[in-house]
């Protein structure tokens, strides 16, 4: 299994890929959550069509794409506008997208775990930026091996070995 962590930065679609299956091989056991937070204001219509046009090509079910538009109209409606510092939650799983604005849960969208991630993840993703601070901030990480971690810790248990023969 690859990880995107072990990829060059220099291989952004490489790692975008790595992370696309990654979240689709994962997505029956853990959440992938993206966070919109805004710094102007939109009408709850306007965001709400702006995200379904998005998530529309990159899926067949049509019905779960007007459940995702609705779940974020009824959501952001419920206080006039996303105006600034407004959040909108979307947590992406097998069962699909659970849509929140401001903390508070509107509901769910089935079935478009993968197709919500593909509107910032694939090669067409609607924010360019996004991806690249993923790759810039994902790639090329040094994980420590198993083996240090376990050396430091014998050596804090030896030496606290050490103090307990000193004590008596």
């Amino acid at each position: 299994v690859k990880t995107i962590a072990a990829l060059p930065k220099s291989n952004k679609e490489g790692a975008l890929t790595a992370l696309r299956e990654s979240i689709n091989t994962t997505s029956k056991t853990s959440t992938t959550t993206f966070l919109l937070k805004m710094n102007f204001k939109v009408g709850a219509e306007k965001m709400a069509a702006a995200i379904a046009e998005s998530v529309d090509p990159r899926t067949s079910d049509k019905g779960a794409v007007e459940t995702l538009k609705q779940l974020i109209l009824d959501g952001v409606a419920a206080k006039g506008a996303a105006t600034p510092g407004t959040t909108i939650q979307f947590d992406c799983s097998d069962e699909g997208v659970k849509v929140s604005v401001d903390g508070t849960e509107i509901g769910s969208a089935p079935g478009l775990c993968q197709a919500f991630c593909d509107v910032f993840l694939d090669k067409d993703g609607v924010s360019p930026a996004l991806r690249d601070s993923i790759v810039e901030h994902s790639c090329e990480k040094v994980v420590a091996s198993k083996s240090a971690s376990s050396n430091s810790g014998d050596e804090r248990l030896e030496s606290t070995e050490k103090e307990k023969r000193v004590q008596k």
